[in-house]
Order: structure tokens, then C-alpha cells, then sequence
């Protein structure tokens, strides 16, 4: 499946997140991860405006769906979601990518607060990988990331990104149910605790 969303976000080169992972024992194969950075853990809740990765997708349906759950996860934490995109002070920058990761051996994603990038296709500084597994048997990959900043500097509060792999046909090689779980992975015990990663089956 091709990405639906393409996004060049922040790293932080000096994010280091070996020895960082929590995981429940399960095949790393199938596994959902998520990882965090924040500037501190008191992050101000107020109104937010939620816009896509890429700016052309803002009216899609898809970007609809995938805005909707992030901005139920926004609510529970004590956002309003802003219905004029232009006004909020704070936004939330949604990126949402989803692949067959059959026989793919890419660079290792890596995310952090900072200058620079990151993406499906990894960058520089502290790496996360995205289990693909041996090779031979086909995966779907879904990747979330969201980035809430600042309108008026441009300066991002907090970024997470989530992805998760599994079997074709199954649930959570679908699109929606994918990224409804890994917006609850994504905002579990929000903020987080930065720079580590969590694994959920």
C-alpha cells in the first residue's frame, strides 16, 4: 500500500534510545511501538487546530478519519479543536503512512525534537526500527506520527510517532482500526516519558 501521507518532521540528534524499550514479550514481528519527546512534562492545554502532513490533503476523507481520532484523544487530554484551522495558537500536525513491507529492508525510523528530519525512511541520531521480520512473509506497515507546536514560533512541544505491523486481512492491517490503535498507544499516560519506547502486542 502506498504512504497517505508523507511528512518531514524533527529529530534530535542526540536522543539515544537503546535500552529504552518497554515490551510484554510478544513477537516483535507484530508488535505496536510508540515513542515520545517532549519539552517537559506540563505541557498547556488550550485550543488546537489539527492540519495534515502534507497541506493538499486537508479536505480528504482520509485525513478526516485519522484527524477525528486524534482530535478524540486531544479532547480527553483538555483540548478544544479549533473549527477555524487559522486561530488556534497550538497545532497538531497529523502524518499517516501505511505500506507492504514484504522483503523491505529500509533504514531505521527515527523521530526526536530538533532540527533536522525524520520519516518512514529514518534520518540521523537515535533510531527506532520498524520490525519488518525475516523477509518472506508478507506485512502491512502502519506508521502515525503526530507533531503539536507552537503557530506563532514554530516550536514543537511534543511529537510522538507509533507503528505497528501485521499479516494482511487482519485488523490491524486495516487503515482505521491500525490507527485507532496506535493513537491510543500514541497518547497512553500522555505525555510520556520522553525519549522511550513503549511496545504493546
Amino acid at each position: 500500500m502506498k504512504a497517505l501521507f508523507l511528512r518531514a518532521g524533527a529529530l534530535l540528534a542526540a536522543a539515544a534510545l537503546a535500552g529504552c524499550t518497554t515490551t510484554t514479550g510478544e513477537n516483535p514481528r507484530f508488535m505496536t511501538q510508540a515513542t515520545r519527546f517532549h519539552l517537559g512534562p506540563q505541557i498547556a492545554t488550550g485550543e488546537i487546530a489539527l492540519e495534515p502532513a502534507m497541506a493538499a490533503d486537508m479536505n480528504s476523507p482520509e485525513f478526516r478519519t485519522y484527524a477525528d481520532i486524534v482530535a478524540r484523544h486531544l479532547a480527553q487530554l483538555g483540548w478544544r479543536i479549533a473549527n477555524n484551522v487559522a486561530a488556534s495558537e497550538q497545532v497538531a500536525v497529523i502524518n499517516v503512512q501505511q505500506r507492504d513491507l514484504a522483503d523491505v529492508r529500509r533504514p531505521p525510523v527515527t523521530i526526536g525534537i530538533g532540527g533536522g528530519s525524520y520519516g518512514w525512511h529514518g534520518g540521523v541520531g537515535g533510531g527506532v526500527a520498524f520490525p519488518v521480520g525475516g523477509g518472506a512473509r508478507p506485512l502491512v506497515g502502519t506508521l502515525l506520527e503526530v507533531r503539536i507546536k507552537r503557530r506563532s514560533d514554530q516550536t514543537v512541544i511534543w511529537e510522538g510517532q507509533a507503528r505497528t505491523t501485521a499479516p494482511p486481512g487482519t485488523p490491524d492491517a486495516q487503515p482505521v482500526p491500525a490507527v485507532e490503535k496506535l493513537a491510543n498507544l500514541l497518547f497512553q499516560d500522555f505525555p510520556g516519558e520522553s525519549g522511550r519506547t513503549i511496545t504493546a502486542r
